[in-house]
């Protein structure tokens, strides 16, 4: 492989130490696969921290994927509007499937960015051609293979006995750390706001499962109380989800087709991670949670 390649890697995978937990990144790739979900009923084994994570067990590791804001799978990721998105964004397609961003703060690669003047903070990971890269393309690789990890970690398979809130609708329930899951196949945050109180535990994880869709609707919130952090909060969509016009979603969305942001004015306090469709942003604010 050319050293111009491997130095790329290098200085990538650098910033990305410092942010995760700092590990080799190739052994994270080799170790990712065995990680395994611990929703049992009577409490998790304990997370990297000092609290009990609670019943949904140890939070999920992302690996690769963690400093992603968006990563948009084989689908690439869209943009149109003021969209600023801290951290990186990333998806294992061609440079020309990532339109209206620019990375680097917006002094860096411009990503067709006619019209539509996004942000990215961080590095903008794609494959040829310029200024995508070979080199990208590995760590846009390692990213897909890490989320796909937490997406297996995260289903009822890898955590089962979650509870099923009923009827699919998490508006106006306040939930305590744990697995959560939708009989009907969807979760939605449509009617009031949804609230998730860690009582006080930092360490809290909370575990949604949907084998479909999640949708939240226009102005709605997840709130977090009692100490609950955006980072040990995530959603398993087996389709794709939808967070409308003036929401504020919390913790990482790891669907399998693709997750939109509609309507203009939405705010991400996570990730918004694609297994295979594209990830698409409207004047959309995205935060990745500190590790």
């Amino acid at each position: 492989m050319p050293i111009s390649v491997l130095n790329e890697q290098e200085k990538y995978m650098n910033r990305l130490a410092n942010i995760s937990k700092p590990r080799m990144w190739l052994l994270a790739l080799a170790t990712a696969a065995l990680v395994t979900g611990c929703g049992d009923s009577g409490g998790g084994s304990s997370s990297s921290g000092s609290g009990d994570p609670g019943p949904a067990g140890a939070a999920p590791s992302l690996g690769a994927a963690a400093v992603f804001g968006g990563f948009g799978g084989s689908g690439g990721v869209t943009s149109c509007g003021a969209t600023k998105i801290t951290g990186d964004v990333g998806t294992t397609a061609a440079a020309t499937l990532v339109t209206g961003l620019t990375d680097l703060n917006g002094f860096g690669d411009a990503y067709s960015p006619a019209g539509c003047p996004g942000i990215v903070t961080g590095t903008i990971i794609t494959d040829v051609p310029p200024p995508g890269t070979v080199a990208k393309k590995v760590i846009a690789d390692a990213a897909a293979f890490a989320a796909n990890a937490a997406y297996l970690d995260t289903s009822p398979a890898s955590r089962p006995g979650g509870f099923d809130p009923g009827a699919g609708e998490l508006g106006a329930l306040t939930f305590a750390p744990g697995i959560y899951t939708s009989a009907g196949g969807s979760f939605a945050i449509t009617l009031v706001d949804l609230t998730l109180d860690a009582g006080g535990n930092p360490d809290a994880v909370w575990v949604f499962q949907t084998a479909s869709t999640l949708v939240v609707g226009t102005g709605r919130s997840v709130i977090l109380a009692g100490g609950a952090q955006a980072k040990n909060v995530f959603w398993h969509v087996g389709s794709a989800a939808t967070i409308n016009g003036g929401a504020h979603m919390v913790g990482t969305i790891i669907a399998l087709s693709g997750v939109t942001f509609p309507g203009g004015g939405a705010t991400l306090d996570g990730r918004a991670l694609s297994l295979v469709s594209a990830i698409s942003y409207l004047n959309t604010t995205v935060n990745v949670p500190a590790p």
